[in-house]
């Protein structure tokens, strides 16, 4: 079997799960592990689940351990070869093993309504990047935050700029950045009823809200 659940149900948990993207390393500067745990305690606090990669160390595992210790739900997916690399999360109440990559980051996108890029790496960037896309290319319309601690995705965040302004990106990118973790649910509640009154498109969101 792929998968491995610790609560089988799809639906287990709040009904509500935004899907992080981070680091699974700490990085060097204190305030990134700080707004991770920060993160995970609003989540818990408003009963809004946590779907993300499933690693114990660095953000990833700051976040899903203030999940846990404030009494909220954890999802974590992670594929078989990374089960020791990055020291899986076993305190998650649902915990998924996939095969590879690929079903790693499909599960995620199934089981989220949302997502939010913390600083992290280039498997961070990627995922963030892909979600981008998709949403560019119309295939969901579910609302992307960029939290930009300490300007960390100020870089990232010029050379989506530069592409812009070279007519690299035609049409308007749909993500929204702030730099405090605490304004992250009050957009996200904002774009997910936007979403729900919207055109149709994105028959899964829609219908979780």
């Amino acid at each position: 079997m792929p998968l491995m659940n610790k609560d089988t149900s799809p639906a287990g948990g709040p009904s509500r799960k935004i899907c992080v993207y981070c680091g699974s390393s700490s990085g060097t500067d204190t305030a990134f592990i700080a707004a991770a745990r920060a993160f995970g305690q609003i989540l818990a606090e408003n009963d809004v689940g946590l779907v993300y990669g499933g690693g114990a160390g660095g953000l990833m595992g700051a976040l899903a351990r203030s999940v846990c210790d404030h009494g909220g739900h954890v999802v974590g997916i992670i594929p078989e070869f990374l089960k020791a690399r990055e020291h899986m999360f076993r305190e998650a109440q649902e915990i998924v093993v996939t095969r590879d990559m690929h079903e790693r980051k499909r599960i995620m996108f199934e089981r989220a309504d949302a997502f939010v890029a913390l600083p992290g790496g280039i498997g961070t960037l990627e995922e963030l990047v892909e979600q981008l896309t998709w949403s560019q290319l119309g295939q969901h319309r579910k609302p992307i935050v960029i939290a930009n601690v300490k300007g960390f995705w100020n870089a990232f965040l010029e050379v989506i700029g530069h592409m812009k302004n070279l007519g690299f990106i035609g049409t308007l990118l749909n993500y929204h950045v702030v730099d405090r973790v605490e304004l992250i649910l009050p957009i996200l509640t904002t774009a997910l009823e936007e979403a729900r009154h919207g055109k149709a498109g994105d028959a899964e969101v829609i219908k979780r809200l």
